[in-house]
């Protein structure tokens, strides 16, 4: 396909989430990118006169660059259905179920790929006492960008102070020791594995501030485990129902060899900034950031 066949794009940015500075940044830097691609671009900050915006737009295609809930959530994509607006990646199902991180591991479970043991726990439960034996981790269940993520230290004697901005229930999840693997699948193939490097926890500020990580790409780890992130993350993204691009994050204990790789989640929207994972995936194979994002235009449909 040409850009010929979708001449007019709406890109949806910003909305209401935790992460809407993020998804502002990746909407302008995929804005910009189509445009010196051949598009014709307009920006729609997602509010709540969405629906009668996206009418007057009339878009040939919406490039959904949203992050978190209502736009990664399956809410965002059940409307762009009802509007009958071609878009970019999942659709509302694997959107619902990749948000969902119980759910997410449920599905992965029944694929046979290896998650690690979790529950969800009532927030003020979670304040009282260790609802899981230390080390765990307290993560939202159903927010993306580690917003909101609480390390509990082996050695901790108290339980986490979880702020109240956290959802009344929480995931807590086994800590799993080791590295941030990382690979991004682009339609049936994935791309790479990237290698982070961070200098504490890979929180919010580290995947998204300027030095608040390194990424090695390719990751220069032992070819099975190389080769069992690419499996895996391809896997994941036909087990959830993805479509267009996804990335799947790990955790990698290398005392352990390939039993100790691990599927943190799957990430049905990855991020597009100058810092992000997946554009640097796509440029370490050869697609420039632009060639990416109009790849991800012209695979755009319902029905997904």
């Amino acid at each position: 396909m040409s850009s010929r066949t979708f001449p007019k794009v709406v890109v949806l940015m910003g909305g209401p989430s935790a992460e809407r500075e993020v998804s502002l940044s990746s909407g302008r830097e995929c804005a910009a990118a189509l445009r010196d691609h051949g598009y014709k671009v307009s920006e729609v900050d997602a509010g709540p006169d969405l629906a009668q915006r996206l009418t007057d737009a009339a878009p040939d295609v919406v490039f959904n660059a949203l992050h978190g809930r209502w736009g990664e959530d399956g809410c965002v994509q059940g409307l762009l259905e009802w509007l009958r607006i071609p878009y970019t990646h999942s659709g509302v199902l694997a959107s619902a179920l990749a948000m969902d991180k119980a759910r997410t591991k449920d599905v992965f479970r029944a694929a046979g790929l290896p998650v690690v043991d979790s529950l969800i726990a009532l927030r003020d439960d979670v304040r009282r006492g260790h609802v899981m034996v230390p080390p765990y981790v307290v993560k939202p269940n159903n927010e993306g960008s580690s917003v909101g993520v609480y390390l509990v230290a082996e050695a901790a004697n108290a339980p986490p102070q979880l702020s109240d901005d956290m959802p009344e229930s929480v995931m807590v999840e086994a800590f799993v020791p080791g590295r941030e693997l990382t690979t991004t699948v682009m339609g049936d193939r994935a791309l790479t594995v990237t290698d982070i490097l961070t200098d504490g926890w890979y929180d919010y500020d580290a995947k998204y501030k300027p030095g608040g990580s390194r990424h090695v790409v390719p990751a220069q780890i032992a070819p099975d485990i190389f080769d069992a992130c690419l499996d895996y993350a391809l896997r994941a993204h036909r087990a959830l129902g993805c479509r267009g691009v996804s990335r799947t994050d790990f955790r990698w204990d290398e005392a352990r060899g390939l039993d100790g790789l691990i599927l943190l989640e799957t990430n049905t929207q990855p991020g597009m900034t100058p810092t992000s994972l997946s554009p640097e995936q796509g440029q370490t194979v050869g697609l420039s950031f632009p060639e990416m994002c109009a790849w991800m235009v012209e695979d755009a449909s319902c029905n997904r």
